[in-house]
């Protein structure tokens, strides 16, 4: 049978209700998930390695590289024909992309979550996890980089958000949809995911602090100008901007302070389909912005903009190379 590795990290797929807490924490093991999923052991062979059991609202970057690292050593292991990745869905997108950015073998890597946890009746856990195997062992899914399988949808990494606190169907690709289904026994890819690059992490990696501040209706640059002034570990900041990429002049002028320091800064925007691009000449504009050498995220999000310059910042690149990769 194919072999699939199971790094459990939490989530509400791991969630029990603590009454002294008198809400769900994470508290199941991967073991106990394997368990309570009938019919995994009938179709992979399983190793489980419990990572972190947390709540994915508190995954930090240490963690992160630690699961990349992880991940990458299950891989380069011959007998293993994929990964599944157990992890809360509030961060589950910035993690897959994490993934999909740093790890180098082209077996499947497949993240999992669930919308309620496995002790209430209506749980999508098993079915989620399930699917997650089946996918991991599919060789459609070989040279998709990494994958996120909830509801019997695939997504790719880099185009899925969680666009629901409560359904089912709480992840989706807003712009070019799901890459395949997994329902009915079936995994079945329809698309590939052309927009991908990997950037191999070095020994010494890690993942500076970068921050997102947000572009709104009043916003003057504050935000931006605490950060400078209070946060001497920054290394890069991303502009969750409005439409095409635009912020209010006064709000450029704190852009411009940063990019004054050799801040690396990301315009991304926080509409969720759509590129940035340059269109208006206001001071403010896209155009205004680049030419003080801010990057330009294309359509990546603000977070995943977040997750790409953090991982990115490991290849001491010039500003020119951060481009492209973004544009890539």
């Amino acid at each position: 049978m194919p072999r699939v590795a199971i790094l459990a990290t939490g989530g509400t797929i791991a969630g029990k209700w603590d009454p002294a807490r008198n809400g769900v924490v994470p508290a199941l093991t991967g073991e106990e998930l394997v368990r309570l999923t009938p019919g995994l052991d009938t179709i992979a062979d399983l190793d489980i390695e419990q990572v972190a059991n947390v709540d994915s609202s508190d995954i930090q970057p240490g963690l992160w590289l630690r699961l990349s690292r992880l991940v990458n050593h299950w891989l380069a292991r011959p007998e293993t024909t994929g990964v599944v990745v157990t992890h809360g869905t509030d961060t589950l997108e910035e993690t897959a992309y994490l993934l999909d950015l740093t790890v180098t073998s082209n077996k499947p890597v497949v993240l999992a979550g669930a919308q309620r946890p496995p002790s209430f009746p209506d749980s999508d856990a098993p079915r989620n996890l399930f699917d997650a195997v089946r996918v991991a062992i599919s060789p459609e899914a070989v040279g998709m980089g990494a994958l996120v399988v909830m509801n019997g949808q695939i997504h790719a990494a880099r185009d899925v958000t969680k666009t629901s606190t409560t359904e089912f169907e709480a992840f989706q690709s807003l712009e070019f949809g799901a890459l395949g289904i997994a329902d009915m026994e079936t995994v079945r890819f329809y698309r590939a995911p052309l927009r991908r690059r990997t950037l191999p992490l070095p020994v010494d990696a890690r993942f500076g602090r970068v921050e997102i501040a947000m572009h709104y209706a009043g916003a003057d640059g504050a935000v931006i100008r605490a950060l400078l002034a209070h946060t001497p570990d920054l290394e890069g900041l991303v502009i969750a901007a409005t439409g095409l990429g635009q912020v209010s002049e006064s709000m450029f002028e704190a852009i411009a302070e940063a990019r004054a320091r050799s801040l690396p800064v990301v315009i991304s925007t926080r509409v969720y389909t759509g590129r940035v691009i340059p269109l208006y000449g206001s001071r403010g504009g896209v155009g205004s912005l680049r030419a003080l050498g801010c990057i330009l995220a294309g359509n990546l999000s603000p977070v995943k903009s977040r997750v790409l310059l953090m991982v990115a910042l490991n290849q001491r690149a010039s500003p020119e190379a951060l481009q492209t990769w973004f544009d890539t």
